[in-house]
C-alpha cells in the first residue's frame, strides 16, 4: 500500500514540475525572471507538503503493520487457548482391572480435545503396587483408577531416595465419590439352607463349613476357601486384615486371576453350590451375581479398624470405618442383605466403606500442565452410567467407542469441563 501511494505522489509531483516548466517558457526574458520569482515559493511549499504526505504515509503503514502483528498475536493466542496441550505428550496408564478401562478412555479423549498427545493407557496397564511407584517416579503422569481409602496404603511406600511415594503425587478431583460399593456375595440357596448371612455365621457354623468345604477351590481342608482378589489389587490385603481382625480362622482367601474366579463363582451360584466371592460396583459383575436373585450380600459383625493386624506397610489405611467411624454399612434392604434385618437402622453391615474412585497424578505433571490439572479436577462421573458402560463392554463393546459415544451424548457437559481447563491454561 505504501509503495503505491508513493508512486502516485511522485507522478503528481512530476506532473506539477512539468506544468510549472511549461508556464515558465511563455513571454520574454523579463517575464521569465518574474515567473521564476513567482513560482519558486509555491514549489517550495509543495515540496514541504510532499514531505509531510510521505511522513504521514509512513506512519500509517507502520500503524497498519503493528495492527497486523497484534491481530496475528491475538489469533495465535486464541488458537493456543483452544489447544493448550499442543506439543505436550501425556503418558497415561490404567489399572489392571477391566472395570476401569472406560474411565481411562474418557480422560484420554478429553485431553486430546485440549491438544495433548496422550499415550494409549492400555500400553501401561499396572496393578496398584507398581502403578503408584510409576507415577511417583515420573514414568506415568496419571491414572483415573485409584480406590481410596484402600489405596492410601500405597502412598506410604518408600522410594530408593528415601522419599515417600505420596510425596510426589496428588489426589485430584471428584471423579466418583463413594462410587465403589464393594463386599462379599454368597450363594443364596446355600445361605438360606444353613442360615448363614454373615461371614461370622459361616465361620462358626460347622455344618455350613462342611458343606462349603466339599466343593470350594480347595476341598477337604476343613476351611471355607472364598474367592478373593488377585495379588496386589489392595483388596487382597484388606481381606487378609479382615480375616485376622474378625478371627475368621475357618475362612481363607483364594488369591488368583479375578475373571477366572468370578466365572467359577457365577457357575456355583447358578447351580446352588456354596461359594463366597468378593466383588464391587460399578461393574458388570453385579448383573451376573445378582443380590436377591442368585446371591445375597454377606454381613460382617465387626467392621475392620486401622489396627492393621497383618502388619502390612500402610495397612492402617485399610480401615473400613471411615473418618467418622461409621463406615462399613450400606443402604441395602433385607431382600438383598438378610443381615440388615438385624440392625435397628435397617442398614446392611456390608463390612466395606464405599470407596472414592479418583484420579491420582504426578505433582510435576500437574504443575507444568494447568489445563490438564483443571480438567482432572472438574470431571465428575455417574456410577450408573459407568456401570452401564461396563455392561456394554462385557458384551463386547470397545472402551474407546463407549467413551466416544458418552462424550457425544454429554457434549454440553464435556464442553463446560474443557472450557474450564482452557481458562486455567
Amino acid at each position: 500500500m505504501f509503495t503505491k501511494q508513493m508512486t502516485k505522489l511522485l507522478l503528481l509531483l512530476a506532473a506539477f514540475a512539468l506544468f510549472a516548466a511549461a508556464c515558465g517558457d511563455d513571454g520574454d526574458g523579463d517575464g521569465d525572471a518574474t515567473a521564476t520569482q513567482e513560482t519558486s515559493a509555491p514549489a517550495a511549499a509543495d515540496e514541504d507538503m510532499a514531505d509531510e504526505d510521505m511522513a504521514a504515509d509512513e506512519d500509517m503503514a507502520e500503524e497498519e503493520d503493528m495492527a497486523d502483528e497484534d491481530m496475528a498475536e491475538e489469533e495465535m493466542a486464541d488458537e493456543m487457548s483452544m489447544t493448550p496441550g499442543e506439543g505436550v505428550t501425556v503418558t497415561m496408564g490404567r489399572a489392571n482391572w477391566s472395570t476401569g478401562y472406560f474411565q481411562a478412555e474418557l480422560y484420554r479423549q478429553m485431553l486430546e480435545e485440549l491438544g495433548y498427545t496422550v499415550t494409549d493407557p492400555a500400553e501401561l496397564e499396572l496393578g496398584p503396587n507398581n502403578g503408584y511407584i510409576a507415577m511417583a517416579e515420573g514414568q506415568m503422569d496419571f491414572w483415573a483408577n485409584s480406590w481410596y481409602p484402600g489405596h492410601l496404603a500405597w502412598l506410604a511406600g518408600e522410594l530408593p531416595d528415601g522419599s515417600l511415594v505420596g510425596d510426589h503425587l496428588s489426589i485430584v478431583g471428584e471423579e466418583m465419590i463413594a462410587g465403589g460399593l464393594q463386599g462379599f456375595l454368597v450363594t443364596k440357596s446355600f445361605a438360606d439352607e444353613y442360615g448363614v448371612y454373615t461371614m461370622d455365621d459361616l465361620n462358626s457354623n460347622a455344618e455350613a463349613l462342611a458343606a462349603f468345604d466339599a466343593t470350594d477351590p480347595v476341598p477337604g481342608n476343613g476351611i471355607a476357601d472364598i474367592f478373593g482378589c488377585p495379588e496386589s489389587w489392595t483388596c487382597d490385603n484388606i481381606i487378609t486384615n479382615q480375616i485376622l481382625f474378625s478371627d475368621w480362622d475357618n475362612i481363607n482367601q483364594t488369591i488368583a486371576g479375578y475373571d477366572a474366579m468370578f466365572a467359577q463363582a457365577v457357575d456355583s451360584a447358578n447351580e446352588g453350590i456354596p461359594m463366597v466371592a468378593y466383588t464391587w460396583t460399578p461393574s458388570a459383575y453385579i448383573t451376573q451375581l445378582r443380590p436377591g436373585d442368585n446371591v445375597y450380600w454377606m454381613g460382617v459383625d465387626e467392621i475392620l479398624d486401622d489396627s492393621n493386624p497383618s502388619g502390612t506397610e500402610g495397612g492402617e489405611a485399610h480401615s473400613q470405618r471411615g473418618a467418622d467411624g461409621t463406615g462399613g454399612y450400606a443402604a441395602i434392604g433385607a431382600d438383598q442383605c438378610p443381615s440388615a434385618a438385624d440392625n435397628a437402622d435397617g442398614l446392611c453391615p456390608i463390612g466395606w466403606i464405599a470407596a472414592d474412585i479418583l484420579v491420582t497424578a504426578n505433582n510435576d505433571f500437574l504443575a507444568a500442565n494447568p489445563a490438564a490439572a483443571k480438567l482432572l479436577e472438574v470431571v465428575k462421573l455417574s456410577v450408573i452410567e459407568v456401570s452401564l458402560a461396563n455392561v456394554e463392554q462385557g458384551e463386547g463393546a470397545a472402551p474407546g467407542d463407549l467413551a466416544s459415544d458418552w462424550i457425544a451424548n454429554n457434549r454440553a457437559t464435556v464442553d463446560a469441563w474443557l472450557d474450564a481447563a482452557r481458562a486455567a491454561a
